[in-house]
């Protein structure tokens, strides 16, 4: 069997980008978390970026670089404070990004990782257990689902959303599960007036409003990213989120929404 590659730690280029790095436990972490999606790979084929470099840039950085704001120091944006002991939830977490890396770096951090694919769900509770990441609880459902359901509607005072749709996706997908005052960090890639403006519209709809628009270059790659961080303002109107599949399918502010 062919040696697992030692993930980079590359201390100056986290301190350079994010202003943190993590301790060697953590890094230990990330290293057995890489490990774990390699074996995971053979049955699920979680991630094509196998490589350690790709993993650490575009998995483990790219998820940690939502959460800057409360890495280790309080918020810049006073709106971006959260209530003590908030609960965050990971919508659409697929191969466990970026709420893993984010239980990682935040173990204080009570952490929901929700996916509609039931083997990718019990894989990631195993994985969880695996590494003593005793903040994470996992839920099989969808979003459209769960944001109607009484124990988790406007319960959360985090939700991240990486890699699962359009902006008026993400949106509807996330603020029917925030309380007020809670924040949603939507993660792209490239960002457009259109986007920004189509989000304003669909946020004011769902009990929201933009916030901050966080640009970044990676620091392997330099491949462009945005964090887009929205506030619950108001309670979301009890039609929201839309039935399943409606969300991806009519996004909010489009001619047939």
């Amino acid at each position: 069997m062919a040696s697992i590659s030692r993930l980079p730690e590359y201390s100056d280029r986290w301190r350079h980008s994010l202003h943190w790095q993590p301790d060697a436990y953590q890094q230990a972490s990330f290293q057995a978390l890489y490990e774990a999606i390699l074996e995971g790979n053979r049955q699920l084929n979680l991630t094509r970026l196998t490589a350690a470099d790709d993993f650490w840039e575009k998995h483990v950085w790219d998820s940690l670089s939502g959460v800057v704001p409360w890495l280790g120091q309080e918020p810049t944006v006073q709106e971006l404070a959260l209530a003590p002991g908030h609960r965050v939830i990971d919508i659409g977490t697929g191969a466990g990004f970026p709420g893993l890396p984010v239980a990682i770096a935040c173990p204080t951090w009570p952490i929901t990782l929700l996916d509609s694919t039931r083997k990718k769900i019990a894989w990631l509770a195993g994985v969880s257990q695996d590494l003593g990441l005793t903040n994470v609880t996992t839920i099989t459902e969808r979003a459209e689902t769960l944001g109607h359901h009484p124990d988790h509607r406007q319960a959360y005072d985090l939700a991240l959303v990486r890699a699962v749709g359009s902006v008026a996706t993400c949106a509807e997908y996330a603020l029917p599960l925030l309380a007020q005052g809670g924040v949603a960090v939507l993660y792209r890639g490239q960002w457009t007036v259109a986007e920004q403006e189509q989000l304003q519209t669909v946020a004011t709809r769902l009990g929201g409003h933009l916030i901050q628009l966080r640009p970044w270059r990676t620091p392997l790659s330099h491949s462009v990213r945005h964090c887009v961080y929205l506030l619950k303002d108001r309670d979301t109107p009890h039609t929201y989120p839309r039935a399943v599949g409606l969300p991806a399918k009519f996004p909010l502010a489009s001619p047939d929404s």
